[in-house]
């Protein structure tokens, strides 16, 4: 007899949506519903919280000049906003269960706001790092509170391909980020960058308070209500239970986003800039353009078909595929090539790959998630696997100090760090994702 993640690998037929029924469902959509998913996560809070997180990523260089630094000391700061997501997550999540989406949403984005245009002002080092440490607290609410409002208002029908699109959000402030770095750090340097997401963060709050809260949310606390239930003191209870029955749950759920997060976070989003001027020898211009290139379209060709096709197939065999399609271009289209429009077309392949499987996640975790706990349970399983995937950027760029390749640069044979052969552990990774995918219960 099968095991049961076997059995369980494809769902059953009658539990499979049909296309007519994903039209349908759209059809039905109230305006409240629309609001409620684009205000609360694609193009406003979570595309705002990317902005100020990837400008780093984007200003490696800048930054190292401007402080004196490496590039792994500059990584430093990547690293300790990872590890206090997790803070955040806790924070945030169980405001939220307890007194809503909507008003905990917009503070959460108003201290990122605020942390953000303080970035722009600093002077040293030690400055930078402690308000990259506190942006990491702020950040970590943003992403359970998104998903929660997005997801739980709409119908089951959809919910596959509208977390696609949620987790795509973040490759929409990345894209902008990078436009950003084109065209106003390259005139008026780094401090831009942030002082621009900190604005586009403040209107991302304004809007969140114009929308009504969850529905869902509300029905619920009006059922506490008429059992007479203590809100606060069933809120603990509940909370102790959820941990003591569902403990493993939890371990899985880490796990799980410790792998998405270490190969996306090492792969893409905090080095490969990096990895395009220094091993490759692309120009800053050069390289910023093919970071957009490689992300835009991935956001609907990736994540969107991703978590659509997850309706069909399964949330668990949808990122067993795709991992596997990226393991398979991995390599040659990635790591070997050096010309702009090979790596431009490379990494835009493996980010098909990378982000049809991080488009499942939303809602592999809502649907997770103990029904209590919806803005609590994924926001902290996502951060805390953040956590344990903080230093991957960092083991990336010590890995590429330490490796050493040549390339032509100016007419000279310059040694330079080979971050190409210090990525290619996240091969490793990704069959790591695979395994726990089988793992993990449908």
């Amino acid at each position: 007899m099968p095991s049961r993640f076997i059995r369980e690998l494809i769902p059953r037929r009658e539990t499979r949506t049909s296309l007519g029924g994903v039209v349908a469902a759209l059809k039905s959509l109230t305006w409240v519903q629309w609001a409620q998913f684009w205000s609360g996560s694609v193009w406003l809070a979570w595309a705002c919280d990317a902005i100020d997180y990837v400008a780093v990523s984007l200003t490696v260089s800048r930054l190292s000049t401007q402080f004196g630094k490496s590039t792994s000391a500059i990584t430093t700061a990547l690293t300790l906003t990872l590890l206090l997501r997790s803070v955040g997550a806790v924070i945030f999540g169980m405001i939220s269960d307890r007194y809503g989406r909507k008003w905990p949403l917009v503070v959460n984005l108003l201290i990122c706001c605020v942390i953000e245009l303080g970035t722009g002002f600093v002077d040293t080092f030690s400055q930078f790092l402690v308000l990259r440490a506190l942006f990491g607290i702020a950040m970590g609410g943003i992403w359970g509170l998104s998903s929660s409002s997005a997801l739980e208002n709409l119908p089951v029908e959809l919910r596959g391909l509208a977390s696609g699109i949620l987790q795509e959000g973040y490759i929409v402030g990345y894209i902008f980020a990078a436009v950003v770095n084109l065209t106003l750090v390259a005139q008026y340097g780094w401090r831009s960058l942030f002082w621009t997401g900190a604005g586009i963060t403040f209107f991302a709050a304004v809007v969140r308070a114009l929308v009504p809260e969850s529905p869902f949310f509300l029905q619920v606390k009006e059922q506490e209500k008429e059992k007479g239930t203590d809100t606060s003191q069933s809120f603990l209870r509940k909370t102790k239970e959820m941990l003591k029955h569902h403990w493993l749950l939890c371990i899985y759920g880490v796990l799980l986003m410790h792998a998405h997060n270490m190969y996306e976070h090492a792969l893409d989003n905090d080095l490969f800039p990096t990895y395009l001027q220094i091993t490759k020898g692309f120009s800053a211009h050069d390289a910023t353009v093919a970071t957009i290139i490689s992300n835009c379209v991935r956001s609907y060709s990736g994540g969107a078909m991703g978590g659509w096709g997850s309706q069909y197939i399964g949330r668990r065999l949808t990122i067993i595929k795709r991992d596997l399609f990226f393991l398979a271009v991995f390599i040659p289209l990635w790591v070997l090539p050096s010309s702009f429009s090979a790596l431009s077309a490379g990494g835009f392949c493996v980010q098909v790959g990378v982000q049809g499987a991080w488009g499942v996640i939303p809602i592999q975790l809502a649907e997770m998630s103990p029904p209590a706990f919806r803005a609590t349970f994924p926001g902290v399983v996502y951060q805390l696997g953040n956590m344990v995937a903080a230093a991957s950027a960092q083991i990336e760029a010590t890995g590429g100090d330490n490796l050493k390749t040549t390339i032509m640069e100016n007419g000279v044979l310059t040694v330079v760090p080979d971050y190409a052969t210090a990525t290619i552990f996240i091969g490793s990774v990704a069959i790591f994702v695979i395994v726990i995918a089988l793992i993990v219960p449908e």
